[in-house]
């Protein structure tokens, strides 16, 4: 596994965020480059097509898993990119076992999935700030009102 891989050289500690990431915007950005920020490497999970229609209605993605990951992955601050199909990253946590989670500041620590067993294993947990004005709905809201 890529994780175990990157621990071995040295690349040291491993971070994990997730997200739907549909229209990547300031927000994403800062939380990516934040989450990079605290380890050697980053793996970004990714919600599937059909788990983000779950979450968010039939209106949702507007972008593809496909598209979504590929936008992701050509980021410099993104090592690796998983699409999962739970609601949840938990499983994928349970197995990448990362040594440090972030999410955005919309959460607060008790709501972060994952954070209880990245702590039950020494790792740590970061909320970066929000930054303020930017959301994708929003952004689609904006949109919409525009037509």
């Amino acid at each position: 596994m890529e994780a175990e891989r990157w621990r071995a050289a040295q690349k040291a500690r491993v971070a994990f965020t997730n997200g739907v990431f549909d229209l990547l915007h300031p927000g994403h950005i800062d939380v990516l480059t934040a989450a990079r920020a605290t380890a050697g490497a980053l793996i970004v999970g990714l919600n599937s097509d059909e788990s983000v229609r779950r979450l968010k209605g039939p209106t949702r993605p507007i972008r593809s898993d496909a598209e979504r990951s590929y936008v992701l992955a050509a980021l410099e601050c993104v090592d690796l990119v998983v699409v999962f199909p739970e609601d949840t990253p938990l499983a994928l946590v349970k197995l990448l076992r990362p040594d440090v989670i972030v999410k955005g500041g919309d959460y607060s620590e008790d709501t972060i999935v994952g954070a209880a067993e990245v702590k039950g294993w020494g790792g740590k947990v970061v909320v970066v700030p929000i930054t303020p004005g930017h959301s994708t709905t929003n952004i689609i809201k904006r949109l919409s009102e525009s037509r």
